[in-house]
């Protein structure tokens, strides 16, 4: 499954149903371009997981409603409801092993 790309318009349909982990990045920002293979190559092995991410550049409104002071910033939503978070980069099996700890 590949990532995909969600905004302020279909955010809360996006994360409505199952198991979605949102990435808050930047364009900019080095350890977000750094994580970005990691993430793509857990939603080509986690295909019960929708993998999504959101510029927070272009969408200042989804950074502040989730309070992301920093990022990357990944958060887990199960059911459209946040159940855990994590910030910068981390190693892929590192990285793996937090998303089945919380889904």
């Amino acid at each position: 499954m590949a990532v995909m790309y969600a905004d302020q318009s279909n955010f809360d349909q996006t994360i409505a149903q199952g198991t979605v982990l949102v990435d808050f990045y930047a364009d900019w920002c080095g350890p977000c371009k750094r994580i970005a293979p990691i993430i793509e190559q857990l939603s080509e092995e986690m295909t019960d997981v929708t993998f999504v991410k959101i510029n927070v550049d272009n969408d200042r409104s989804l950074a502040e409603r989730f309070q992301v002071m920093s990022i990357p910033t990944l958060i887990l939503f199960k059911n459209g409801v946040a159940v855990a978070e994590t910030m910068g980069l981390q190693p892929k099996e590192q990285l793996k092993a937090w998303i089945n700890a919380n889904k």
